[in-house]
């Protein structure tokens, strides 16, 4: 995964409550295992007619909105269904972060595995965000891991919650496997030095 150190970027927002993963990725589209090329169909019910052509209307069809990668979501985002295909469609369209005032949880633990940044604002910074973009779609934010804040245009900053190890692996770009192999020598050290109590050795059943 790509470190996350800070971001720099305009903000696109969909403020619409309780946003389900199969409006952010349709069942339809659930067949691959690939993460590869998701992102052409990321809120396709919305982001297409019934023709397949683009919808003028919706925010990501814009041209304002090109190369944005932060989304500005409604409450309870990515509730629904269980399917790490949404964070996978999110981060191929080329987002980073989604601010909202609140995830569903089994999303918001998908997200952070695939360097997807569940950034929680309260209810008045988000509505302040939300008019911010309104009057300015070129409005650019910037993410700072380290200090966990959001710096707004004005110099406001708005602290958001990450818990250590999750804020460890978006630094340094890591998944939960990669960050146990980077401690690999440091395991096999603490097993060494603690030896089973327990024989653990398989024996034949017959």
């Amino acid at each position: 995964m790509e470190p996350f150190t800070t971001l720099t970027a305009r903000v696109v927002a969909i403020p619409v409550d309780n946003i389900d993963t199969d409006q952010i990725i349709p069942a339809r589209f659930l067949k691959t295992i690939s993460k590869a090329g998701l992102g052409q169909n990321l809120f396709a019910d919305w982001r297409y007619n019934d023709e397949g052509d683009p919808n003028p209307d919706f925010p990501l069809n814009r041209p304002e909105n090109d190369g944005v990668r932060i989304l500005l979501a409604g409450d309870n985002f990515g509730c629904g269904s269980s399917r790490e295909h949404a964070p996978w469609a999110l981060t191929d369209y080329g987002f980073r972060a989604i601010i909202s005032t609140s995830f569903a949880d089994i999303f918001r633990n998908n997200a952070l595995k695939n360097g997807l940044l569940p950034l929680v604002v309260d209810s008045e910074t988000h509505k302040q965000l939300l008019s911010l973009v309104n009057e300015d779609p070129e409005m650019e934010l910037k993410i700072d891991m380290d200090t966990q804040s959001l710096l707004l245009p004005d110099g406001r900053r708005a602290r958001f919650p990450i818990d250590t190890f999750n804020k460890i692996c978006m630094m340094e770009g890591l998944d939960q496997m990669g960050y146990l192999l980077k401690h690999e020598s440091e395991l096999e050290g603490y097993e060494r030095s603690h030896p089973a109590r327990i024989n653990t050795e398989a024996y034949p059943l017959t």
